[in-house]
């Protein structure tokens, strides 16, 4: 992989973050609602007062203004002090991560797995009563609101797993309890999550898998007295799995900010439930914080997927 081509996929990324950060900030100014009089709701306050409190806050100067003063700050690790919270922005999300990584990342090893052995199994039975069945149900999840998914399934399986919180506050000290009640927690979020997320690969891999069937190399196979389960699992599988590991690769960053329904919907304490929170504040400051982390996750992952597309093909790699 050539250096030149190195120095324009870096350049490119920071194109990308550069013009999400601009935008982003701009979109969090025209989010209805004033922060100061959400932060004093309920209070007892004058004109004046509120006006001194826009002051401090630096909410009364020109949006160009508070920009550069953000960027600025922000150059040096200070995402500035969350409105609600009154913490600094980058503890709050610093907390929030690990939730969001471990609900977001359970369900996307658990989605691309199914998705790859349905589609793959689909694929090579296709037009089977097993590729119709498994390619309309994942076709109809998919397209459910995660949302009312998600309140679905708290109504009917709400008496056997917890449809709200990350754990139980009276669970004993220990890494086993504490594991299994953080687990018991996560099974409805996860569900709802891999429910949507896996008729992607699903698609893309029977897709994928459809194409090669027909190669020539899965005919010399075949000629050579493979056995049909062989061929599949060593010449054919191999071969179509270069689309979804990109996929899989594209939808990670999309993955983390995807969760925030889920995590709205069972109360779970990560990224998305805090960008909810944000957003009935409004909290700008943390707002741009969460928006920042997320479009820099997505621009990363999207810069992977393609250096991964590269070293993986050598057609590409090639060009």
């Amino acid at each position: 992989m050539s250096t030149r081509y190195l120095r324009g996929q870096r350049a490119g990324a920071a194109a990308s973050l550069v013009l999400v950060v601009v935008l982003g900030y701009l979109l969090c100014r025209v989010i209805p609602g004033d922060p100061v009089v959400a932060m004093t709701r309920g209070r007892p306050v004058t004109r004046d007062q509120l006006a001194v409190l826009r002051a401090e806050l630096g909410v009364d100067r020109p949006v160009h203004e508070q920009f550069t003063t953000w960027v600025a700050d922000a150059l040096r690790g200070d995402l500035g002090t969350s409105y609600i919270f009154r913490r600094p922005v980058l503890e709050l999300i610093g907390e929030r991560l690990w939730p969001t990584v471990l609900l977001a990342g359970t369900a996307t090893l658990l989605a691309v797995a199914l998705g790859l052995w349905l589609g793959a199994r689909g694929a090579w039975r296709h037009d089977s009563a097993f590729d119709r069945i498994s390619t309309g149900a994942a076709l109809a999840q998919w397209a459910m609101p995660t949302f009312w998914l998600g309140l679905l399934l708290s109504m009917v399986t709400g008496d056997l797993f917890p449809s709200g919180g990350m754990r139980y506050p009276d669970t004993p000290p220990g890494f086993l309890p504490q594991a299994l009640d953080v687990a018991h927690h996560m099974v409805l979020p996860v569900i709802t999550m891999v429910s949507v997320v896996y008729a992607q690969y699903l698609l893309v891999m029977r897709s994928s898998l459809l194409e090669e069937k027909h190669a020539d190399y899965i005919t010399t196979a075949r000629a050579k007295g493979l056995r049909d389960d062989l061929v599949r699992r060593r010449h054919a599988v191999p071969n179509a799995l270069l689309p979804t590991v990109t996929l899989v690769f594209l939808h990670l960053g999309l993955v983390v900010s995807g969760a925030i329904t889920v995590e709205t919907v069972f109360s779970w304490p990560g990224l998305g439930l805090l960008t909810y929170e944000a957003l009935t504040g409004p909290d700008l400051q943390l707002l741009q914080g969460v928006f920042v982390l997320l479009a820099g996750a997505v621009v990363l992952m999207n810069v992977l997927a393609d250096l991964l597309h590269r070293v993986l093909d050598p057609r590409v790699r090639a060009s």
